[in-house]
């Protein structure tokens, strides 16, 4: 009987330690965060008067209920990143074996699809992460997301009706209550996180992309399979590269400038 290789040993573990971190991305926050909501339905009940009683307050100060919705959901989406961690680390582990076995098999076009369905699953692990570290460190923007925008609720179409008014008479400083201009700095604190992350990670495929074209220089003329797969593997990073850099630009600009589309997230348009 054949026993597997110890590389085949590795990439298994690899792939049954990606199996366990996807899992527990989506399993374990809510246990671990605590809070004591049993699901979103529950935590957006609690939510709705959190947020009315905090735009009838009058200051900047999260009221009790609020600042603990706040709270938990800071630690629900740090569970959240550490998990993509993991998750994105072993990705990247496998990914990396994957590359360096390319030239060293016959089985190319079997191992290139792995590469590349593996590559786009590492990417979509860092967009998981992305997304958790900016809940995590601006969870008030974030957990805005979760109100109802088209509510039966008379209370908290009042509210939303008011935040819309001095939103769009923002740049009037007369019209800037604490409570609003709390909200458009948090907003332009959540949008310049995922700014600073899309740099990081326009980088990343920068490199990756660079590293793959050298790659191709260095193949053979009369390799011509190997060539294209690369080839192909170049454009893709391209793509997504170009496709960071927008989100780069658009959160950057955002952050400079966030009562706008603060707005456009009161009118339900993000």
């Amino acid at each position: 009987m054949m026993h597997p290789s110890p590389s085949a040993r590795v990439s298994a573990l690899l792939i049954a330690l990606a199996l366990a971190f996807g899992a527990a991305f989506v399993l374990a926050p809510g246990p671990l965060a605590g809070g004591g909501f049993a699901d979103q339905r529950a935590l957006t009940d609690a939510l709705d008067p959190a947020f009315v009683d905090y735009w009838n307050s009058g200051g900047r100060a999260l009221p009790p209920d609020l600042a603990g919705i706040v709270d938990y959901w800071s630690r629900y989406h740090l569970v959240k990143a550490v998990c993509a961690a993991l998750l994105l680390t072993v990705l990247a582990l496998l990914a990396v074996r994957l590359w360096h076995a390319l030239p060293t098999t016959g089985r190319l076009p079997r191992l290139a699809a792995a590469w590349a369905l593996v590559t786009l699953l590492t990417t979509g692990a860092a967009a998981l992460l992305m997304a958790n570290v900016q809940g995590t460190i601006a969870p008030f923007s974030s957990v805005l997301s979760l109100l109802p925008f088209r509510t039966p609720d008379s209370r908290l179409t009042i509210a939303l009706g008011q935040v819309r008014q001095q939103l769009t008479n923002f740049s009037s400083a007369d019209h800037r209550t604490p409570q609003t201009a709390m909200m458009v700095a948090d907003f332009g604190r959540y949008h310049a996180v995922i700014a600073v992350l899309t740099a990081i990670l326009t980088l990343v495929l920068l490199g990756m992309g660079v590293a793959t074209w050298r790659r191709l220089v260095r193949t053979a003329a009369a390799d011509r399979r190997t060539r294209r797969l690369l080839g192909t593997f170049g454009a893709l990073l391209a793509t997504l590269t170009i496709a960071a850099a927008l989100v780069l630009v658009a959160n950057t600009c955002t952050a400079a400038n966030p009562a706008p589309a603060l707005l456009a997230f009161f009118n339900g348009g993000w």
